[in-house]
């Protein structure tokens, strides 16, 4: 009976890391939208304003949502990769190895700093539009 509530213990915090690399995999979906939805409007308002002052920020937004998108995909890359393991874990009935806690911790906080990071930035560009229009 130990043996079989050990087994479900594993699968059970197996599960849960599965869950959540998920839910990780949804928000940064989402997070690359509304990086494409920023671009969309910077490109509008570059269409209506063209000068030197404006370009240069505009400039400055461009750069950071491309290196958004890029942050974007390799922490994708890295939780689709995470999820894949932690998949393989669950089928074998395998328990979670301290690699792949270790690997949810440091995907834990590169989700945390993008969000934070991500609403710092999209909060200056909508000031900066703001200001412009």
């Amino acid at each position: 009976m130990l043996h079989k509530t050990y087994k479900s213990e594993i699968i059970n915090k197996a599960e849960q890391l599965l869950q959540e690399c998920a839910g990780w995999l949804r928000l940064l979906d989402f997070v690359k939208q509304e990086n494409a939805y920023l671009k969309t409007r910077l490109s509008l308002a570059v269409d209506h304003k063209t000068d030197k002052e404006f370009l240069n920020q505009a400039e400055h937004f461009q750069n950071e949502f491309i290196l958004k998108d890029e942050y974007i995909n390799e922490i994708a890359k890295d939780a689709k990769l995470q999820e894949d393991r932690i998949k393989e874990i669950v089928l074998l009935q395998k328990n979670v190895e301290d690699k792949y806690i270790r690997q949810q911790q440091k995907l834990r906080n590169e989700i945390e700093y993008l969000e934070k990071d991500f609403t710092r930035m999209k909060y200056d560009f909508n000031k900066q539009l703001f200001s412009i229009t």
